[in-house]
């Protein structure tokens, strides 16, 4: 009998008992021990849509290639059917092999294996320089953020917001920063109006100017490769809000900014946090670090629920409360 041809998919497209050949990555593996006393490999492989971790037995066919060759953060061609399991989704593999050059004539980019913006980061990147030019009417201080954000425009470009939990994907930095940032302008500009008298007045130029770059220190926490964002040795030992701090008063080094400025821009970002539990040494102390703050806190839960709503397998009105807000959602009663 001729052979059927086998499709190549995505992980986000496959149904149950599906055949289909894979470009992923091995984004972990580490051994484990089951109920029985009995050793396995875990293993998980990504694309770009999904991920699916699922064990590999002692007795398996693939187990010693598994132990010995298999390597995490590498590239691989995968044949596997698709199984839904009462322990969640798993791939039946049926081949496997490292990801060779001739497989780029195929399609295989590794690109298609990091998760990764909804957005086109060219479209959010002339968008956010365009919020600075248009409502900071600083001179010195749109400059210093134009030039700060051009010295490092290729990382902030590609780099994740996190390693986990909320925009931690590639681009998702400026898409976090981009949305902080229009939010943090709509209240300006209301609560401008709302309180015309306010001594001194709300300075709407550095709400935006902090927005960008409250956490810009991130391009220095992180190291970025295949497998996404890993903690780089200043980022374990220092942490991206001091460093952003630095980054703000090198760039502000080499420009003429007022005094007072400066001093109220660094304090936005090292009180964005707002509590030294979520890093930060200071609680916002000016109306301009308490918008941005917010703006920020807010971006980063909502995206937070926009994934445990997409991603969540439990069935009914409830998801499950094992996420990373610690609590279940609300669905629906059709949910």
């Amino acid at each position: 009998m001729p052979s059927t041809e086998v499709p190549l998919l995505s992980l986000s497209e496959l149904s149950e008992g599906q055949e289909a050949d894979l470009f992923l990555l091995l984004s972990g593996k580490q051994t484990a021990v089951a109920r029985n006393g009995s050793t396995y490999w875990k293993v998980t492989f990504r694309d770009a849509g999904r991920e699916i971790s699922f064990p590999i037995w002692a007795d398996s066919e693939w187990a010693e290639a598994c132990a010995g060759t298999w390597q995490p953060c590498e590239f691989y061609k995968v044949r596997a059917v698709y199984r839904e399991t009462s322990y969640g989704p798993q791939l039946d593999i049926r081949k496997l092999r490292p990801v060779e050059k001739s497989d780029r004539e195929a399609g295989f980019d590794p690109a298609m294996c990091l998760p990764h913006s909804r957005f086109d980061p060219e479209e959010m990147w002339t968008e956010l320089r365009n919020l600075l030019e248009q409502h900071v009417d600083d001179e010195q201080l749109r400059t210093l953020v134009l030039k700060l954000l051009d010295d490092c425009q290729e990382d902030f470009r590609q780099f994740p917001a996190a390693r986990r939990n909320h925009h931690a994907y590639a681009s998702g930095l400026l898409e976090h920063v981009l949305n902080v940032t229009r939010t943090a302008l709509y209240l300006a500009e209301r609560y401008g109006e709302l309180y015309p008298d306010m001594c001194p007045p709300l300075d709407k130029g550095l709400v935006v100017a902090g927005a960008v770059l409250h956490d810009v220190g991130k391009l220095r926490e992180y190291d970025c490769g295949p497998e996404g964002a890993e903690y780089s040795p200043s980022g374990h030992l220092i942490g991206h809000i001091l460093q952003g701090r630095d980054m703000l008063r090198e760039a502000a080094a080499e420009c003429d900014l007022n005094e007072e400025t400066l001093l109220r821009l660094e304090h936005i970002i090292v009180a964005h946090q707002r509590l030294p539990e979520y890093g930060s040494p200071k609680r916002p102390l000016t109306p301009e670090a308490m918008l941005v703050h917010y703006a920020d806190d807010i971006d980063a839960k909502m995206n937070m629920v926009y994934q445990i709503l997409r991603d969540d397998a439990l069935r009914g009105p409830m998801t499950s409360g094992r996420n990373v807000l610690g609590h279940p959602l609300f669905r629906g009663l059709d949910g």
